[in-house]
């Protein structure tokens, strides 16, 4: 036995219990930062790498149809129809992630671990049911979508094989989104990046391969760029799945004797159903629009398929800057902290507004040089000029509107932000370019139709924000 002096152990005693605090206080900081981190730098560390990843992802959805656009026109407008499928199996992996990550930034906040647990976990299950549901119709919807909007072989065909296999192989861009959710929820968006990053790159690579037959692989077409999708979904799934289990022990996704919560279940559906249904109407509206465009010509069809996937540059970095501030805002309001609220809402707005009006500027600037990437004909180019500098005036305006809807997502009313989609894209845009395209006869006045739309969308915006605001914010901060 080994006596110690007892001044000695005094020190020593003393020593350690320093470095356990300090190593308390540190784990502290490191697992609150969403509640002490200045909000200007939080957001900032929080969006600037999903703003990179989400223009990594907007960068292989136009590489997707700039090598597509090589096989044909017909082609290019395969895709473009083959959107509101696509955009609607987004739309509820997305949806559900939202769901999701509110929960569990929620429950982080509010330092309720078993909720954290039950949030992922009951998140998993609805990811698994969705994506069961997809694959299924895979194999049944898409030949009778194509057949539904055009009768040009050409492009039901393109159409019909590349929906099939992205809808098929749908499990890779659930369980990726589920992944990046959680990480996101924690903080390490660093790690989520990496996810979408790496997929990203993957599919860019594989495109060219798959769609054209180098290094030996057979040349797909339309069908390898299918492939080269799903591939690039599955790779970034896996490496969420890794880092969530490696560098992610706030959260356990541990589904040993797993029984599905109805409780939490609701609660996620309750934010995820609005966003899904706020989603799913971009998929409604861009099949009416191509209803309303094919009037004029399968170009005009390809044209605004052109500017969705341009727009995305302009737009994706916003969704990034969006699911940065959603998890601070959502924090913070478990936390009762509504200046900083107040704050990450104003960086995000600000950030928005920059960012969104350098983006009409290149679209004013060079629509020609954007057109040309697509191997535009000069049919395409005389209508896709005008197209690009009249639909990118509502970007600003777009951006102030998507600011305020982190605050609807945080805070759990998401109802509204469905609300505003619905307006914008349903109840004023759709029968406002019919009417313009009718009573003109001129593909160029539809286009206005989404400038009006988002005016709009701009009331609606400050008047559910100005109802939470008073409902909830200045409520929290008199408390």
């Amino acid at each position: 036995m080994i006596l110690w002096n007892n001044d000695l152990s005094d020190v020593l005693t003393g020593h350690v219990l320093r470095l356990q605090v300090n190593k308390m206080q540190e784990q502290t900081v490191k697992e609150n930062k969403m509640g002490v981190m200045p909000v200007g730098r939080l957001l900032f560390s929080m969006s600037v790498p999903m703003m990179v990843s989400m223009l990594v992802q907007a960068l292989y959805n136009v590489v997707d149809s700039i090598f597509v656009s090589r096989i044909s026109e017909g082609a290019l407008t395969a895709l473009s129809m083959a959107f509101p499928l696509q955009n609607l199996m987004i739309a509820v992996a997305a949806g559900v992630g939202v769901g999701i990550n509110a929960i569990l930034s929620r429950a982080l906040g509010a330092k309720d671990g078993r909720q954290v647990n039950r949030a992922a976990a009951n998140g998993l299950f609805l990811m698994v049911l969705s994506g069961i549901l997809f694959m299924v119709l895979g194999f049944l919807v898409p030949n009778a979508f194509f057949r539904m909007q055009t009768d040009i072989d050409e492009i039901v065909e393109y159409g019909t094989t590349y929906t099939g296999i992205v809808m098929t192989g749908c499990f890779g861009i659930f369980m990726q989104v589920l992944f990046e959710r959680l990480l996101q929820s924690t903080g390490r968006t660093m790690l989520t990046m990496a996810s979408q990053a790496t997929g990203a790159i993957i599919n860019i690579i594989m495109d060219p391969i798959l769609i054209f037959g180098y290094f030996g692989f057979p040349a797909m077409g339309v069908a390898g760029a299918a492939y080269a999708t799903i591939l690039g979904q599955w790779i970034a799934a896996c490496i969420g799945f890794f880092f969530n289990t490696r560098h992610n022990p706030e959260v356990s996704l541990n589904m040993r004797g797993f029984k599905p919560n109805g409780d939490v279940i609701s609660l996620i559906l309750k934010i995820a159903v609005p966003s899904i249904i706020m989603m799913s109407i971009g998929s409604a509206m861009t099949f009416l629009m191509n209803q309303i465009l094919i009037a004029f010509s399968a170009t005009a069809v390809a044209v605004f398929g052109v500017y969705f996937k341009l727009q995305s540059f302009v737009f994706m970095p916003i969704f990034g800057l969006n699911n940065g501030g959603v998890p601070i805002i959502a924090y913070n309001y478990g936390a009762k902290r509504p200046d900083r609220m107040r704050q990450a809402v104003r960086y995000t707005m600000i950030t928005a507004v920059t960012v969104m009006g350098i983006g009409t500027l290149v679209f004013h600037l060079f629509p020609k040089e954007l057109l040309a990437l697509f191997d535009a004909s000069e049919d395409m180019m005389r209508m896709g000029v005008p197209a690009l500098r009249i639909i990118s005036l509502n970007f600003p305006i777009a951006a102030v509107c998507i600011a305020m809807g982190s605050v609807f997502q945080a805070l759990g009313y998401s109802i509204y932000s469905m609300i505003i989609s619905l307006v914008r894209q349903l109840v004023i845009l759709i029968p406002t370019a019919f009417i313009l395209s009718r009573l003109t006869g001129n593909v160029d006045m539809t286009w206005w139709s989404f400038v009006i739309a988002e005016g709009f969308s701009l009331l609606c915006s400050l008047f559910f924000y100005n109802k939470i605001r008073h409902e909830v914010i200045d409520v929290l901060e008199k408390e």
